[in-house]
C-alpha cells in the first residue's frame, strides 16, 4: 500500500523512539496497531457494503450480459477463427454419428471411404507441394535469368566512358 520496505521502517522506528520516548513507544505502536486495524475493517466493511447494494442494483446481471456480448464481439472479429471452430464442431458431430460396428457392411464401407479420404488428403498435399516448389524453381530461373542479363561492369563488350577525349 505505501510500499515500505525495511530500511524505511527502521528509519520511522529510529525517529518515534527518539521522538516518543523508549518508555512510551510500546504504548505508542499498540496504539497505532489499533488504529490500523480499524481502518483496515472499516475498508473491508466498506468493500463489502458496495459489493451489496451493486448485487442488489443488478450491476452483476449487467457485467455478465457485457462479458456475453464481448465474447461475442471477440468470435465476430475474428470471423477466421468462428468459421474453423464452426467447422471443427460440425466434423465433431459427424465424426460421433458415424461410429460403426467394424464387422457390418458399413462399418467396412466406412473404413474404405476413410482411407480413400486420407489417400486425397495425401495426394492433395503432394500436389500442392509439387506446385510450391514448381513456383520456387521458377522464380529461382528468373532472378537467374534476369543476373545474366544484367551487364557486368567488368565486361570488355561494355560501353566505356569516353575520357581519352578529355586528355
Amino acid at each position: 500500500m505505501f510500499d515500505l520496505g525495511l530500511p524505511e521502517l527502521l528509519v520511522i522506528g529510529v525517529v518515534a523512539l527518539i521522538v516518543v520516548g523508549p518508555k512510551d513507544l510500546p504504548v505508542m505502536f499498540r496504539t497505532v496497531g489499533r488504529f490500523v486495524g480499524k481502518a483496515k475493517g472499516m475498508a473491508r466493511e466498506f468493500s463489502s457494503a458496495m459489493n451489496q447494494a451493486a448485487d442488489q442494483a443488478g450491476v452483476k446481471d449487467v457485467t455478465d450480459g457485457l462479458k456475453s456480448a464481448t465474447d461475442g464481439l471477440n468470435k465476430v472479429s475474428n470471423p477466421m477463427k468462428a468459421a474453423t471452430d464452426a467447422l471443427k464442431d460440425t466434423t465433431d458431430d459427424f465424426k460421433k454419428s458415424m461410429s460403426f460396428d467394424p464387422d457390418s457392411e458399413t462399418g467396412k464401407l466406412a473404413a474404405e471411404r476413410a482411407e480413400a479420404v486420407e489417400k486425397i488428403r495425401q495426394r492433395t498435399q503432394e500436389v500442392g507441394q509439387a506446385k510450391l516448389d514448381a513456383e520456387a524453381k521458377a522464380r529461382a530461373q528468373e532472378a537467374q535469368d534476369a543476373a545474366e542479363m544484367t551487364p557486368d561492369h567488368g565486361d570488355p563488350e561494355a560501353p566505356q566512358t569516353a575520357k581519352k577525349d578529355e586528355a
